[in-house]
């Protein structure tokens, strides 16, 4: 069992990353799936998540409208598409797979938002 995000990098505030998380050992259709982020001295903090029930996705406060969650169950990965990046953001972004049993985390990818 395995996630493993990419698609970090170093970007000028106002930019754009996307992140993928693949999967590896279990199907991401059966677990909610979240992103995460952890700045240095800071608690680690939730970002957008995505339920298997449907609905919408949720979103953090400070990244509404700038920030989108998606999956593709047939490549069994998640993604989160990262624009209008602020400098604030920076952190290592990881991604988790959940449900009653199991609780996956992958290793992370960082972040850096600077000019």
């Amino acid at each position: 069992v395995q996630l493993v995000e990419s698609g970090g990098g170093s970007v000028q505030p106002g930019g754009s990353l996307r992140l993928s998380c693949a999967a590896s050992g279990f199907r991401i259709s059966r677990y909610d799936l979240s992103w995460y982020r952890q700045a240095p001295g800071k608690e680690r903090e939730l970002v957008a998540a995505i339920s298997t029930a449907g609905g919408s996705p949720n979103y953090a406060d400070s990244v509404k409208g700038r920030f989108t969650i998606s999956k593709d169950n047939n490549e069994n990965t998640v993604y989160l598409q990262m624009n209008s990046l602020k400098p604030e953001e920076t952190a290592v972004y990881h991604c988790n797979a959940r449900n009653y049993i199991d609780d996956y985390w992958g290793q992370g990818t960082q972040v850096t938002v600077s000019s």
